[in-house]
């Protein structure tokens, strides 16, 4: 397939919270605008939407953990939408912790400068918080497009998240993801990291032989 017929690929990363019961209109709203979806889910957002209607949906599995050795990679993202992104994962995130599957897949495609678009969903009390603040600063300032304010996503008063799961806006996190890749032939702006990325993998197959190998897709 060439660089002009490859899809456009984005990969969603979902957290534990309400609107992840509904994530299955996020990827809705991304096939309408031709992408390939591949979803990540944190062990926590397991429990929140129904797994296997979800890899109907996308065509590929939900992954949440670290791949075996032989199972197939997962495919390079164009784009990584985090949403709904709670509080925990915006913190240990910025924090550098890496103690998920997901978080390892932040950590890493961050200082790749991978496109990633984050839409959270914290109560007003916690996006309050100076931890949280500095989180949010710390990210933006490397690159991370995080929609949280006036022109994005509106913390709730505590205690009414579930009055809020149907108006989460899914819909400012594709506006942003068709912003950021316009003009772009699909997988143009990662042409480079696709490169250091199979540099990457063939170090850790060659490190690692017989281990379990961190898919860095």
């Amino acid at each position: 397939m060439t660089r002009e017929s490859r899809p456009r690929v984005m990969t969603v990363i979902v957290c534990g919270a309400g609107p992840a019961s509904a994530i299955g209109a996020l990827v809705k709203l991304a096939h309408a605008r031709d992408w390939k979806v591949q979803v990540v889910a944190t062990p926590a957002a397991l429990d929140f939407f129904d797994v296997a209607a979800i890899e109907a949906l996308t065509g590929s599995p939900v992954r949440s953990q670290y791949r075996n050795p032989g199972e197939p990679h997962s495919e390079i993202s164009d784009v990584i939408v985090v949403a709904p992104a709670t509080y925990n994962t915006i913190n240990k995130w910025a924090h550098g912790i890496s103690d998920t599957y997901a978080l390892g897949i932040l950590a890493e495609t961050t200082g790749m400068a991978v496109p990633t678009i984050v839409l959270p969903f914290v109560n007003s009390a916690l996006a309050s918080r100076q931890p949280f603040q500095r989180s949010v600063e710390s990210l933006r300032a490397e690159g991370v497009r995080i929609l949280l304010g006036p022109d994005g996503f509106q913390p709730h008063p505590p205690r009414t998240g579930a009055d809020h799961i149907a108006s989460y806006p899914w819909h400012l996190a594709m506006d942003e993801a068709e912003r950021v890749l316009t003009g772009m032939q699909p997988g143009e702006h990662s042409a480079s990291v696709r490169f250091g990325l199979a540099a990457q993998r063939e170090q850790l197959q060659q490190r690692h032989q017989g281990c379990g190998i961190p898919d860095l897709r």
